[in-house]
């Protein structure tokens, strides 16, 4: 009796470089793209340089021969000011706080639209609406519709439980902003979570209902693991947008009252078209961009895990 003999599966090749394309076929792909690569140059990274340079400039709107070459007087005096590091704060606790909520409320609107019942379609339109809302005319509708001390839906809504007649933006203005601000972007993590619960496998969803698993267990152990790459996104995605809001803050509050809700966009304008310090103000901008591309380059990395193949 001979004994079986079994053979090695061969083992799987990796693919090397393919054969290089002479250069005349290479610059031939990529000349299309160079009319593309020459406009995003020229609508953004001169802009830029611009700005960098205006950073280092003392310029005053108010006196414009008096322009002298600042250094880096700028950073240090934008740096200094307590009126910017009280922006920075202001902006992380806003940030912050909206990201949270709205992603709170989104997993949980999420958690609920991805069930099947009668008129599914109908309420997941509507809860998307807000987030289609132009950021100024949602602003103008919280104000005067929802913040009016006299007749604001808020006030009347919460009247049964006594609450009469507060004036929301000005005894309230950080929690009137968070509150008009999840309102708005609570449909954007709703829908990159309900994405993330639309893509699981559901063989592994039946295989754990057939082992005795209830609902939570199944969301505790399964679904929400599988979600925490887009929870992730989500929250870097939507930290990058509100860290740069502007609109609700000067049509609700002013950056006020006193400099309460004064975040880094808002302090930029008021450097700018109040105080006329292009300099201060452009060391101001590029502190943010420079933020702005550490959080950026953090989503950008959560996305590219989206699309990696897992091994």
């Amino acid at each position: 009796m001979t004994a079986a003999t079994t053979t090695p599966a061969p083992a799987r090749r990796r693919r090397g470089p393919g054969p290089k394309l002479p250069l005349g076929e290479r610059w031939g792909r990529r000349g299309p793209l160079l009319p593309a690569l020459l406009l995003v140059l020229v609508l953004t990274q001169l802009p830029m340089l611009v700005t960098v340079y205006y950073s280092l400039q003392s310029r005053n709107l108010l006196r414009p021969g008096e322009t002298a070459f600042a250094g880096l007087g700028n950073y240090a005096a934008v740096l200094g000011d307590a009126h910017f590091r009280g922006a920075v704060l202001n902006t992380v606790v806003l940030t912050a706080s909206v990201v949270l909520l709205a992603m709170a409320l989104g997993t949980a609107l999420a958690v609920l639209l991805d069930q099947k019942f009668l008129g599914r379609n109908v309420v997941r339109t509507l809860l998307i609406t807000p987030f289609l809302v132009m950021p100024a005319a949602a602003a103008l509708i919280w104000k005067h519709a929802m913040f009016n001390p006299l007749f604001g839906v808020l006030n009347w809504a919460l009247s049964p439980f006594g609450v009469e007649r507060i004036d929301w933006v000005s005894e309230h203005p950080m929690f009137s902003l968070v509150l008009m601000l999840t309102w708005q972007w609570t449909p954007f993590m709703m829908l990159i979570v309900l994405a993330g619960l639309q893509s699981q496998d559901p063989e592994i969803l039946e295989a754990a209902r057939v082992d005795g698993a209830n609902a939570l267990q199944t969301f505790q152990r399964i679904t929400f693991p599988h979600l925490r790459r887009f929870i992730e996104l989500g929250l870097l995605l939507g930290s990058i947008f509100i860290v740069n809001t502007f609109d609700p803050i000067y049509l609700i509050t002013q950056g006020g009252p006193g400099q309460a809700t004064t975040n880094l966009p808002y302090f930029i304008y008021q450097v700018t078209f109040r105080a006329f310090e292009v300099g201060e103000a452009a060391a101001a901008g590029v502190v943010v961009v420079f933020c702005t591309i550490l959080i950026a380059t953090f989503a950008l990395r959560v996305i590219s895990s989206l699309f990696r193949e897992e091994r």
